[in-house]
């Protein structure tokens, strides 16, 4: 345990400028998701564009993967959370609990990605990647990937997806070398849990009332 909780230290104290920014983006950008705010987005931007560059640099190609994604998700939800109905001056997209369409489609989209992602690492591995973990980058990859299309819908169930990333990516991170990083995904485990909770309330007291 002693090693271990060393392994964290020394990793924080090589930790730079640009990873504490992204870090500290990206938390920020999930407490706002949880609070159904706006602000997830230009927050998160600014997170994903710096993680690009970190994870290029530390051959974690699916992670790469995942931030180009995620800049395009944020402006598509960006675009989608700020729909205004022009009778009832209200947002038009609400939160909503997915249907059984809904997950056997979340469903398919996580496996085609994890499988596409999954054996381009296999063949990057060999020239361009020596340093990728195949299954576990496509898993946080996929998860990620399938979590971001359904936040941007305004799903719940983008966080059962958000709380798979960040439990593939917290030893993924800390095994290449981002300490702080791994630390990171420790936080937003907590707070995807937090948001799950949130946004099912949310959703229950909309019915509720109805």
């Amino acid at each position: 345990m002693q090693a271990f909780l060393e392994s964290i230290y020394n990793g924080l104290l090589q930790t730079t400028w640009l990873e504490l920014i992204a870090v500290f983006s990206g938390i920020i950008s999930v407490w706002y998701s949880r609070k159904e705010n706006i602000l997830v987005y230009p927050t998160g931007l600014l997170n994903t564009t710096i993680y690009i560059y970190i994870s290029l640099q530390g051959h974690l190609i699916g992670e790469a993967s995942v931030n180009v994604y995620y800049t395009l998700m944020s402006l598509y939800g960006w675009y989608l959370w700020t729909r205004v109905d022009p009778d009832k001056h209200t947002i038009i997209l609400q939160i909503t609990k997915s249907s059984f369409k809904d997950w056997r489609n979340q469903l398919l989209f996580f496996a085609a990605f994890y499988l596409v992602i999954y054996f381009s690492l296999v063949f990057l591995k060999k020239e361009f990647a020596p340093e990728a973990i195949p299954w576990a980058d496509a898993l946080a990859s996929a998860s990620a990937y399938t979590a971001m299309w359904l936040m941007a819908k305004k799903k719940v169930e983008s966080w059962f997806w958000w709380i798979v990333t960040n439990i593939a990516s917290i030893p993924l991170y800390f095994i290449k070398g981002y300490a702080f990083t791994s630390v990171q995904f420790i936080i937003l485990l907590i707070l995807a849990i937090a948001g799950w909770k949130s946004w099912l309330d949310k959703v229950n007291a909309k019915h509720n009332n109805e």
